[in-house]
């Protein structure tokens, strides 16, 4: 993982608890610049199309509704090593197993509310972002 470009989602809880600026914050102090940022709401048919990967999985339409509930955040960041740094900084999946001083070790609720998605891949990041910002010149 050695792009220099991962998309990431703040996802509905820490908006609605209030966390979007000290997200931003703490990821702009890692050394990431925005380079592109929108709020917006998902359809819960456009959350399924964003999570068709895990379709078959038990927690998929948990997961869909939860992320078409309220407004999410879409970024896409950039830093040499974007993709491997912001794992690192957003922490696992489960916060009760996050690093202390990770994203979601300080914000998260649970694993399905854990406050921030991050890519897993550099390819991964590409599709994700051209799934919010398709006209984004990367």
């Amino acid at each position: 993982m050695t792009g220099s470009v991962t998309f990431s989602m703040i996802k509905p809880d820490a908006i609605q608890d209030g966390q979007v600026g000290q997200i931003i914050a703490m990821i702009e102090a890692r050394g990431f610049c925005l380079k592109a940022l929108e709020l917006t709401q998902l359809t819960l048919a456009r959350a399924g199309q964003f999570y068709a990967m895990h379709k078959e999985r038990p927690f998929y339409e948990q997961l869909c509704k939860y992320m078409a509930s309220s407004p999410i955040i879409a970024m896409v960041l950039t830093k040499p090593n974007a993709v491997a740094d912001f794992r690192a900084l957003i922490g696992a999946t489960d916060p009760a197993e996050a690093a202390p001083g990770t994203i979601r070790k300080r914000f998260g609720k649970s694993i399905e509310g854990n406050a921030i998605h991050g890519s897993d891949a550099d390819e991964t990041a590409l599709i994700e972002t051209r799934f919010f910002f398709p006209k984004l010149s990367l």
